[in-house]
């Protein structure tokens, strides 16, 4: 079974949250017409996720494992077994769907956190002396991220104020997932758009994007 790992980022229940409105939306249109794929749902501004420490890192940056595992204390290991975690549940998904709001042109920070949980060497990226290359292309994934922001940026400067979602696809691309799509819902705080309108115009992409996120049952040889 494939599987659509589904995270939202706000501290806001999801009534009042218009990227979780929308996020939820995609996600439930998505398994309607893909049956297939089993939807896993993280609420990270609700839910624990570790930052890293110094603790948890061996003397190559990398997670701790074996001996240096070993050493930690008890609840040293229960940190680093949440991080592992949510490392292989990420290598294991198919399809990722982000949804947040624009915080300072990027993204809450416990998106980082999450972000910082999931590079790993080893599992997502593959770091040498000369290079790092990503380890995520071995088989068709896609990712959708989906920011509200209050304000409507045009194109010519959007590049400069989405910071976040520039970010995405570069990190997301450099651990080897190759389609990425965004749905930005703009105009949340705009006097003549506001959310409501702002999330209906947003449901009205998510049929074609669905098609879009689709992946193909290919494994890379």
């Amino acid at each position: 079974m494939k599987k659509l790992l589904y995270i939202s980022v706000n501290t806001k229940p999801e009534g009042m949250s218009a990227s979780k409105t929308v996020g939820r939306e995609f996600v439930d249109r998505f398994v309607q017409n893909y049956p297939e794929y089993q939807l896993i749902e993280h609420d990270i501004c609700n839910e624990y996720i570790p930052e890293l420490d110094h603790r948890f890192l061996n003397d190559n940056g990398d997670i701790v494992s074996g001996n240096d595992y070993n050493l930690l204390s008890d609840n040293d290991k229960k940190i680093v077994d949440r991080i592992n975690d949510l490392c292989n549940e990420f290598v294991s998904a198919d399809v990722y769907v982000i949804a947040y709001p624009m915080w300072s042109s990027l993204f809450p920070p416990r998106l980082k956190m999450y972000i910082d949980c999931i590079v790993q060497n080893g599992k997502t990226i593959k770091i040498s002396e000369d290079e790092s290359s990503g380890l995520l292309s071995d088989k068709e994934r896609s990712v959708l991220c989906i920011q509200s922001s209050g304000g409507v940026y045009p194109k010519i400067i959007s590049w400069k104020i989405n910071h976040g979602i520039n970010y995405l696809h570069d990190i997301f691309r450099h651990l080897g997932i190759k389609k990425f799509e965004k749905l930005l819902v703009e105009g949340v705080d705009v006097q003549d758009i506001g959310k409501e309108k702002a999330v209906e115009k947003a449901f009205d992409e998510i049929d074609e994007l669905i098609d879009k996120m689709q992946v193909r049952d290919f494994v890379k040889q």
